[in-house]
């Protein structure tokens, strides 16, 4: 039954997919109906650049569908100071795109000026949730809206943690007015890495904090689950995301395939698939109430 008592804060774009150099010219060309894909998500540093062909790409797709910003480079937790070149050339982006919503990920990927290009986790502690939500408060403000963070994928763990990471998720939600990016496969693969009840997870989300949810593949590397990107969604994370249409009730969802991007055809099965799994899952969620 779904928990969700308070308004979203965010729309429900319905089902979409992440827009992917292999499949630029598909989309600009064939235009896919609005029923089999309703929205597009892109990762903003690769369209940040004003001119060349995926800007003008993007604008294409943007006259035709709603279109949201996914960042890999805000590195939220670090504690070099705030990039505002960067947040300046992200909020020229949004402006010239006019996005649903930004995002980006509860991470950390910067620090002493180096950047590891990775998605590096958070000690979830008292001090870590004060310095990100304050962090956080100044980069809304910068850009002038309200974005959502995504849960990552994670291997290793802090001692030093004082709280589960969903629980410091939903309390920097609350403290910093942002919403919530629930990656489903980022849950279970982390949940298998670290051992802790995925559903308990869902069950510290807010419901009206999320906005949008990925789902994805991920590959074995021994006991590791790693989270790739580069398959289909395996049958435990399609059960978890009914887990999370029944909890949160409806909302914007997208496949992310990065690697090994098959085609478009494989993407929009793969679509179908979720979104006949949240039809049935919010009929169950009904009867139940």
């Amino acid at each position: 039954m779904s928990d969700s008592t308070a308004r979203p804060l965010f729309p429900d774009l319905g089902f979409g997919l992440g827009l992917r150099r292999e499949h630029f010219q598909q989309v600009v060309e064939q235009r896919p109906a609005r029923a089999a894909v309703g929205w597009f998500e892109v990762i903003s540093e690769n369209f940040m650049v004003p001119g060349g062909n995926p800007r003008r790409v993007l604008e294409r797709v943007r006259r035709d569908y709603p279109v949201v910003l996914h960042g890999v480079s805000l590195s939220i937790g670090s504690t070099d100071p705030l990039d505002l070149r960067y947040l300046d050339e992200l909020s020229a982006l949004a402006r010239a795109v006019e996005p649903a919503w930004v995002s980006d990920h509860l991470c950390w990927g910067t620090a002493h000026g180096f950047n590891a290009h990775d998605l590096l986790p958070l000690p979830y502690t008292e001090a870590a949730l004060a310095h990100v939500a304050a962090r956080l408060r100044a980069v809304q403000d910068r850009l002038g809206r309200r974005i959502l963070l995504e849960n990552p994928s994670s291997y290793l763990a802090y001692r030093d943690s004082e709280m589960g990471e969903a629980e410091f998720l939903a309390e920097l939600s609350r403290r910093a007015d942002c919403g919530i990016l629930l990656d489903v496969n980022n849950v279970f693969v982390s949940a298998h890495n670290h051992g802790f009840d995925a559903r308990a997870y869902l069950a510290a989300i807010p419901p009206d904090r999320v906005g949008q949810i990925h789902l994805a593949g991920h590959s074995h590397d021994g006991d590791l689950l790693i989270d790739t990107h580069d398959a289909p969604v395996c049958d435990q994370v399609w059960a978890l995301y009914g887990d999370a249409v029944r909890r949160f009730g409806p909302r914007a969802t997208m496949i992310e395939w990065d690697a090994q991007v098959p085609p478009f055809e494989t993407l929009t099965g793969e679509l179908d698939r979720a979104r006949a799994l949240a039809a049935a899952a919010g009929r169950e969620g009904r009867d139940a109430a």
